[in-house]
C-alpha cells in the first residue's frame, strides 16, 4: 500500500487492544464494544484533500458503543428471512424498533431496503438517511454503510453530489478493511479530481492496478481506458488493450454464466468505438443476449452499427429489435428510414415504424413524426395531424414539441400567428431545460412578442441559451447590440465578439452578418478583405442571403471595387439558391448595368420576366435611355410590368394615356392605369389621378376624390400634389376659390423643393393676384430665388415685372435677360412676347406671327451677347414694352 495510506488510522484504544494480550472474558468484551472503532476525519484526509465538513465528524470519531449489535442479533436476522421472504413490510417495522434503541446495523439493514428496492419501491434519500444514522455510532457495519453511502454520494442523480464527503467514506470503508470496491472507487475520484480532492493519477493507478490484481473488472476496464487515447494516463496502446483483454476475460466467464449484463458490456467492448474493435464479436454478444431475453440488446447494437460503418446492417438489427416489440427500435428505426441518415430514405416505412411506437405510447415517435408531417420534407405534409401529435406529446412535457409548436405559432406559415401562445410553449419547454427554447424565448422577450417586452430577461436568457451551448443565441445577441436604435445598449464591440465566436461554431448566418457589417465598417474601421473572405465562404456553404449581400455590395461598390457584371453573378447564384429577395436585386443590377450602358442586360432581364426590369426597360423606350425612342415598344414592356403588379409602370403607362405621349389620348384608359397604381401606393399617380379627378378632363369629374387623392399624396411628401392643390384653390379651377388654402398648399410644395409652386406664389404675391394680399417684396424674393435656379416661368414673370416696373422698380436690361433665359428654355409666353413686341417695334402687329418667333431664334442664335444687346435696343422703347402683355406669367 502506497505510504500515504500506510499510517494507522485506528483509534489509540483500539490500538492498544491491538498490542496487548487481555484475559479471554475481558478481552471478547472490550473488543465487542470496540469492533466499530472508526478513524478519526483528520487521519482520514490525504495530502490535497479538504478538511471535513464539521456536521459530519460524528461519523468518524470514536465512541464506546451504548447498545452492542449482539443483543438484537436475532431479531435483525429475522427481519432479513421476512425480507428474502417478500414480508418487507413486517421485516421494516421489526428492524424500526431495534433502531429505536440505537443500534446501528438496523439502520444499515433499512438503508438497504430502499436503496435495492427490496418489497419497496427505490427511494436512495431514505436510503442515504438510514445509512447516515448507521454511521453515527461505531460498529462492525460502519465501514460497509460508509462505502454504501459514498457510492450513492458520487453515482446516482437522485443523491446530491458530495465528492468530498465519499473521499472521507471511503476511507473509512478502507481503514475497516470492508474488502468491497473501495479502493476502485477512490482511484475513481484521484484520477481526475474533484471539488476538494487533489488529482493525483500516479495514486489512482496504483489503486487500480492493486483491484485488477485482485481480479477486479471495473479497475480493468479503468485501466483500458486511462491508457487509451483520451484517458488520464499517458497514451500506451500495448497497456490499453492488455487491460481491455484482461476485461473481456472477465466479462465471458460471466457472459458464460447466464449474466446478460455481461454479454452487453462485451458488445459495447467490441463495438467500433470500444476499447476493443471488432464488430463482428459486438454483434455476437448483444445477439446472445437478445436470445437470453433482453430485449434492448439488438436494438443497441442496431443503434451502434447505425452510427458506425454498417448502416444496412444496423437497419437489419433495429428491425428485428422492433418486431421483437422494442419501442427504442421502434423510434429509431422510423426516424432513419424517414430521415434517411447514412442511408437512402425509405419514408412509408419510417412513418409506419414511428406509428407503431406510438401506439406504444412513445413521445419521442410522437414529436418526431409530427415534426416531419409540418415540414414535408420526406413525405407529404399533413399540417394538421402534425400539429396535433405535438400537441399530445407537449401535453407529455416533451420539450422540443413545445419548442417546435412554439416555431409553428411564430411563423404565420402554417396556422395564423398566435404568439402569446408560441410564448406559454417556450416558458414551459424554458423551465424544462431546452436550450433552444431559451434562446427563442430570449428573442421574442426582446421584441416583445407574445410577451411584454423586456430586454433585460431577454438578453439574460440569450446568455443562458449560450452557456448551454445555442451559436444562434450568440447570432441574436450580437445583431441585437449591433442595432443603434435597437432594444438592448448598441455595443458594437461585444456584437463582433459574439458574432465571431458563432461563426466559429459553423453558424453561417452569423457568418454572413459578421461579414456584412465589417464591408460597412459597423465595427470601426471596415474590413473589406476580411468581410469578403467571410461572405464568400458561408455563399460557398450554400447560404443564400451571403450571395445576396455579396451582390449588393459590387452593385454598390461597399467595401470591394464596383463590378455589375460579379454582381449579377453573386445575385443569381442567390436567385437559384431561392432567396426571396435576389429577384428584386438582381433587377435592379440589371438596371444600373442598364443605365452604364448594357442596355441588353436590362433587356435580358426583363425577358427573364423581372418585374422592375420590365418597368425600366419600358422607361428606357419612353425617354431614349440608351435605345432609341420607341413609344409602342415603352407601352408594351410598361404594360407586362404593370399587370405583374409594379405600381410605377402603371403610373408611366397612366401618363402616356393622358397625354397622348406616344399613344393616342385616352383619358379613361390612363385613369385606369392611374387607379392601379394608386392601388399600389404610388404617390405620383395619386397625384395625377387627383388632378384629373378635379376638373374631369375627359372622364367623368370627382372633384371631391380629386382632392382628397392629392391631399395624401401631398402628405407623403409629393409637392407636385401640393403645387396642384394651390393652383386649384388660387384659380377655382375644380373646387372653390380660396385664397389662404392656395397659398398654404403653394407654401408647402415650395418649401419642399418645387420651383413652379414657388413661382407661382411668387407671382401671386408680387401682383396680389386672385384674393392673396400684395407683398411684393416678398414676391419678388421668391421669384429671384426661382429664377436663379433655372426657373423658366419663374424667368418669365420676373423678366416682365422688370420690364413694365409697376410692382418693382423699372429695370430694362434685367427684364430684357430674364426674359430672354425664359425664351432660351422654350417658355411660350415669353417667346410669344418677345416676338410680339419685335412686331409692334417695326409696325407690323398684324404680321405672321411665325416670322416673328423665326426672328427671334435667329436672334437667340447668334449669341448670347448679341442677343442680349439687341433685345435690350428692342424693349428700350415705350410702345415696345407696352406691347409686352400685363398677363404674362409663368405659363
Amino acid at each position: 500500500m502506497n505510504t500515504r495510506f500506510q499510517t494507522s488510522l485506528r483509534h489509540p484504544l483500539c490500538s492498544h487492544l491491538h498490542h496487548r494480550r487481555l484475559p479471554l472474558t475481558t478481552s471478547v468484551a472490550m473488543m465487542m464494544m470496540l469492533t466499530g472503532c472508526a478513524a478519526p476525519s483528520t487521519q482520514l484526509a490525504g495530502p490535497g484533500t479538504a478538511p471535513l465538513p464539521p456536521q459530519y465528524e460524528a461519523w468518524f470519531d470514536y465512541e464506546p458503543p451504548l447498545n452492542p449489535d449482539w443483543v438484537q442479533k436475532n431479531t435483525i436476522e429475522e427481519a432479513r428471512q421476512m425480507v428474502e421472504q417478500e414480508q418487507t413490510p413486517q421485516a421494516i417495522a421489526k428492524l424500526k424498533g431495534v433502531a429505536d434503541q440505537g443500534i446501528p446495523q438496523a439502520y444499515y439493514e433499512l438503508a438497504k431496503i430502499y436503496d435495492q428496492g427490496k418489497g419497496v419501491e427505490v427511494d436512495k434519500l431514505k436510503a442515504e438517511e438510514y445509512y447516515s444514522e448507521a454511521l453515527r455510532t461505531p460498529s462492525w457495519i460502519h465501514g460497509q454503510a460508509a462505502l454504501n453511502l459514498a457510492r450513492l454520494y458520487t453515482e446516482d442523480d437522485s443523491v446530491p453530489n458530495q465528492p468530498l464527503l465519499a473521499w472521507y467514506l471511503l476511507r473509512d470503508a478502507q481503514e475497516n478493511q470492508v474488502g468491497r470496491d473501495e479502493g476502485v472507487r477512490l482511484a475513481q475520484l484521484l484520477s481526475r479530481g474533484a471539488e476538494g480532492i487533489e488529482a493525483d493519477p500516479e495514486q489512482a493507478r496504483q489503486l487500480y492496478q492493486q483491484a485488477a490484481e485482485a481480479g477486479n473488472p471495473d479497475a480493468m476496464k479503468a485501466l483500458a481506458e486511462a491508457w487509451h487515447d483520451g484517458g488520464w494516463l499517458p497514451s500506451d496502446a500495448t497497456l490499453s488493450q492488455q487491460y481491455a483483454e484482461q476485461y473481456a476475460g472477465e466479462l465471458r466467464k460471466q457472459a458464460s454464466a447466464g449474466d446478460v449484463n455481461a454479454m452487453k458490456k462485451l458488445a459495447r467492448l467490441y463495438a467500433e468505438d470500444g476499447l476493443i474493435n471488432d464488430p463482428q464479436q459486438s454483434v455476437h454478444w448483444m445477439t446472445q443476449a437478445a436470445q437470453a431475453g433482453d430485449t434492448s440488446a439488438l436494438s443497441q447494437v442496431g443503434r451502434d452499427m447505425l452510427d458506425g460503418r454498417s448502416p444496412e446492417r444496423g437497419i437489419e438489427l433495429l428491425t428485428q429489435a422492433a418486431e421483437n416489440g422494442d419501442v427504442s427500435a421502434m423510434e429509431r428505426l422510423g426516424k432513419v428510414l424517414l430521415e434517411g441518415d447514412g442511408i437512402a430514405p425509405r419514408p412509408r416505412e419510417g412513418q409506419q415504424w414511428l406509428e407503431a411506437a406510438i401506439a406504444e405510447g412513445s413521445v419521442n415517435a410522437t414529436t418526431t413524426l409530427g415534426r416531419a408531417l409540418l415540414s414535408g420534407e420526406h413525405q407529404p405534409a399533413q399540417p394538421h395531424r402534425g400539429i396535433t401529435l405535438l400537441e399530445s406529446a407537449a401535453r407529455e412535457n416533451d420539450a422540443l414539441a413545445m419548442t417546435e409548436l412554439a416555431r409553428v405559432y411564430l411563423d404565420d406559415e402554417l396556422v395564423p400567428t398566435q404568439p402569446f401562445m408560441a410564448a406559454d410553449y417556450l416558458e414551459r419547454a424554458h423551465e424544462i431545460g431546452h436550450p433552444y427554447a431559451t434562446e427563442l424565448l430570449g428573442q421574442i422577450t426582446l421584441e416583445g412578442r407574445g410577451v411584454p417586452a423586456n430586454p433585460g430577461r431577454g438578453e439574460a436568457l440569450l446568455r443562458e441559451a449560450i452557456a448551454a451551448g445555442q451559436t444562434g443565441a450568440m447570432r441574436t445577441l450580437g445583431e441585437a447590440y449591433l442595432q443603434e436604435d435597437g432594444p438592448l445598449p448598441y455595443h458594437p464591440s461585444e456584437a463582433e465578439k459574439l458574432l465571431t465566436e458563432a461563426a466559429n461554431a459553423g453558424d453561417t448566418t452569423a457568418q454572413t452578418r459578421l461579414g456584412e457589417a465589417m464591408l460597412a465598417g459597423q465595427f470601426g474601421a471596415a474590413q473589406p478583405e476580411r468581410g469578403q473572405q467571410l461572405l464568400k465562404e458561408a455563399a460557398n456553404a450554400g447560404d443564400a442571403y451571403a450571395m445576396v449581400v455579396l451582390g449588393r455590395a459590387y452593385r454598390e461598390g461597399t467595401g470591394v471595387p464596383r463590378d455589375l457584371t460579379m454582381a449579377t453573378d453573386w445575385l443569381q447564384r442567390a436567385e437559384q439558391a431561392g432567396h426571396p429577395s435576389a429577384a428584386a436585386e438582381l433587377g435592379r443590377t440589371q438596371r444600373d448595368r442598364g443605365q452604364s450602358g448594357d442596355i441588353n442586360a436590362l433587356i435580358a432581364s426583363a425577358r427573364d420576366g423581372h418585374t422592375a426590369s420590365m418597368a425600366d426597360l419600358g422607361r428606357a423606350y419612353l425617354n431614349g435611355e440608351g435605345v432609341q425612342r420607341n413609344p409602342a415598344e415603352a407601352s408594351r414592356w410598361l404594360e407586362r410590368a404593370a399587370r405583374q403588379g409594379h405600381p410605377g409602370a402603371a403610373a408611366d403607362l397612366g401618363r402616356m394615356y393622358l397625354d397622348g405621349n406616344g399613344l393616342a389620348r385616352d383619358a379613361a384608359r390612363g385613369a385606369e392605369f392611374l387607379k392601379v397604381a394608386v392601388a399600389g401606393g404610388h404617390s405620383g399617380a395619386r397625384a395625377d389621378l387627383g388632378q384629373l379627378l378635379l376638373t374631369g378632363n375627359g372622364v367623368e369629374a370627382d372633384p371631391e376624390r380629386g382632392k382628397r387623392l392629392l391631399e395624401e399624396a401631398a402628405a407623403t411628401g409629393n409637392e407636385f400634389a401640393a403645387q396642384r392643390l394651390g393652383e386649384a384653390y388660387l384659380t377655382g379651377e375644380g373646387l372653390s376659390a380660396d385664397p389662404e388654402q392656395a397659398r398654404h398648399w403653394l407654401q408647402q410644395a415650395s418649401d419642399a423643393g418645387s420651383l413652379a409652386a414657388q413661382a407661382q406664389l411668387g407671382t401671386a404675391l408680387i401682383r396680389g393676384d386672385e384674393g392673396i394680399a400684395q407683398n411684393a417684396a416678398e414676391g419678388q424674393r421668391l421669384l429671384t430665388a426661382a429664377a436663379e435656379q433655372g426657373n423658366a416661368g419663374a424667368q418669365a414673370a420676373l423678366g416682365r415685372e422688370y420690364l413694365r416696373g409697376e410692382n418693382i422698380d423699372q429695370d430694362v436690361r434685367k427684364g430684357a435677360d430674364y426674359l430672354l433665359a425664359a425664351a432660351r428654355q422654350g417658355h411660350s409666353s415669353a417667346r410669344l412676347a418677345l416676338a410680339k413686341a419685335w412686331l409692334t417695334a417695326n409696325g407690323l402687329e398684324n404680321a405672321n406671327r411665325e416670322q416673328a418667333l423665326l426672328w427671334l431664334d435667329e436672334v437667340m442664335d447668334g449669341g448670347s451677347q448679341l442677343a442680349s444687346q439687341t433685345l435690350h435696343d428692342l424693349l428700350s422703347d415705350e410702345e415696345t414694352l407696352s406691347a409686352i402683355p400685363a398677363t404674362m406669367d409663368d405659363n
